[in-house]
């Protein structure tokens, strides 16, 4: 017998949401259409259907779910995806959609760890500035080193997947082109290499991550930042327990 297929919509763009995507070509009786936010120039298209690009906040959301008889939605954007978050809680309440948060755990310092977390960037200026840092290493979006702009007194090394147009006017500041993850291994020779005295990232959570383990073994402080509020909504830590949720369904 021929199970019917239904439509899953995959907010994607992390690790887990093009694992998910994954498996769901394996899944009998599920379709999987992956939306990215195409704020890369270049993104790696996960398997199965993908769409790119906004929906016109949570009403044309709503609206993109009921035309397209999409049965689930799977929000597996970035924990610093905001907006997004909202949107999705918004839409599928509007739509009568089950909505389910594919939500990694955050990082927790361990020991030898020397982590202070802070609510914002201009928070996190302020800490580089007291602590009089000359050269930090910046691992965040490149929409957002602008924030770091008005500190003329640290050189910054800045990761990003795409070079921001135009560049922010930094004093002094070098820019990395580069997709990840990457090993302690590598990133520990790529601080010592640029002399780095602070790290400034977010909280994404999963997975040690290799510029943490990095930082703790040449024990460079760590300023992370604390991830935005969520809706309420149901959660699953693993890409394993969302499948086992859209079976419950």
């Amino acid at each position: 017998m021929t199970l019917p297929c239904r439509t899953v919509l995959i907010l994607g763009g992390t690790t887990e949401g093009y694992a998910l995507a994954d498996a769901l070509t394996t899944l009998p009786g599920w379709r999987g259409i992956s939306s990215l936010a195409g704020r890369t120039r270049q993104p790696r298209l996960p398997a199965g259907e993908t769409r790119i690009g906004g929906f016109g906040g949570p009403d044309g959301l709503a609206a993109y779910l009921r035309d397209n008889a999409v049965a689930a939605v799977i929000d597996a954007t970035h924990p610093f995806a905001r907006r997004m978050g909202w949107n999705a809680a918004a839409a599928c309440t509007a739509a009568g959609v089950p909505l389910l948060r594919l939500d990694r755990p955050a990082w927790s310092a361990g020991p030898g760890d020397r982590w202070q977390q802070v609510e914002d960037w201009e928070q996190a200026v302020t800490v580089l500035r007291d602590q009089r840092i000359r050269r930090a290493f910046l691992a965040l979006g490149r929409q957002e080193a602008e924030a770091f702009v008005p500190l003329t007194t640290c050189h910054f090394v800045i990761r990003a997947v795409d070079r921001p147009d135009p560049l922010p006017a930094f004093t002094a500041a070098e820019w990395i082109l580069a997709r990840g993850p990457f090993t302690a291994t590598e990133e520990e020779a790529l601080f010592q290499e640029h002399r780095i005295e602070a790290i400034v990232c977010k909280n994404s959570g999963g997975p040690m991550d290799g510029k943490l383990e990095a930082a703790r073994s040449l024990s460079l402080p760590v300023i992370l930042l604390r991830r935005p509020p969520r809706p309420q909504t149901t959660c699953a830590p693993t890409v394993a327990a969302a499948l086992s949720w859209l079976a419950g369904l």
